[in-house]
């Protein structure tokens, strides 16, 4: 694998950064996760963006144009023979505040450090798609918005990794996190929507969640078919009254959820507005295409 590394194309056996990075002593770095469609980057612009305004919110700054970073990604599917007709590419841009002697201050590193890597695209198992998915509701807590904003998409992933923890052994797929006031947020790398008194709705940016790409997208996709849309604070027995649930992140698009904490989410199959939304999502990210990029 080719990988982008501080200037240069190296292999990923030469892909080394120092052990005083603080990315790796403090976790103090931005990324952002990108896929494409044959050769298409998918919502590139908005991604990159995002990156940005993540850097900018912890004062970091990334020594490359965002324009740069789009060549980069082309390159990089090029080199690793993704991003083709026959392969989608699973992109990770990364950005730590770079080497420096160990200590708090950012002051300390003169050179952030800059990854870039592309791979092929492993979805999720299609049969999951028919059947649905299992989630738990996790004991672990979202962090609190005003102590590290959710908007901020931080290489520190402790809080996201605790609740995958619990996923894992409850045999789950993933875990929803409820907030400090024991609202609905997210999942631990995907949004989440139910469908409750003929309404699709989704926990409000307010509640302490990223606000995903795809997220916005479904959002979209519901208003223009004429299903009604809240934005709101949600609890679990909200959930668990849902006729339907569902999870949206960039690289799975819409996935079903049928049970949550053992109980069926409605009759325990992918529910008919989900279904919608998932035949019609093709469609919409064609309608997006002057925000698909190619050379």
């Amino acid at each position: 694998m080719w990988i982008y590394l501080n200037n240069k194309f190296v292999k990923d056996e030469d892909a080394v950064i120092s052990v005083f990075d603080h990315g790796f002593l403090y976790g103090d770095g931005v990324y952002e996760t990108l896929r494409s469609y044959g050769p298409h980057v998918f919502m590139q612009d908005q991604h990159l963006s995002r990156l940005f305004r993540s850097a900018e919110a912890i004062g970091l700054t990334i020594p490359i144009s965002m324009k740069s970073l789009a060549d980069i990604l082309q390159e990089a599917m090029i080199r690793n023979e993704v991003g083709t007709d026959q392969r989608d590419a699973y992109l990770r841009i990364t950005v730590s505040r770079g080497a420096g002697d160990i200590g708090l201050d950012p002051a300390l590193c003169s050179s952030p450090t800059v990854v870039v890597m592309a791979k092929p695209l492993v979805p999720p198992a299609s049969h999951l798609y028919e059947t649905g998915v299992k989630l738990i509701v996790a004991s672990t807590k979202r962090n609190l918005p005003s102590a590290l904003s959710p908007q901020i998409k931080s290489t520190n992933f402790l809080n996201n990794i605790q609740a995958k923890r619990e996923a894992i052994a409850a045999g789950a797929f993933d875990s929803i996190l409820l907030n400090w006031e024991q609202h609905l947020t997210e999942c631990t790398i995907s949004n989440v929507f139910l469908v409750l008194d003929r309404t699709l709705r989704t926990p409000a940016l307010e509640c302490g969640l990223l606000d995903g790409i795809t997220r916005m997208i479904v959002i979209q996709l519901a208003r223009e078919l004429a299903i009604r849309t809240d934005e709101g604070r949600y609890t679990v027995d909200d959930l668990f009254k849902a006729d339907e649930c569902f999870l949206t992140n960039t690289s799975m698009e819409i996935m079903p959820v049928t049970s949550v904490d053992r109980r069926a989410v409605g009759d325990g199959k992918p529910g008919p507005l989900t279904l919608k939304l998932r035949e019609q999502f093709p469609a919409m990210r064609g309608r997006y295409g002057n925000m698909l990029h190619t050379r």
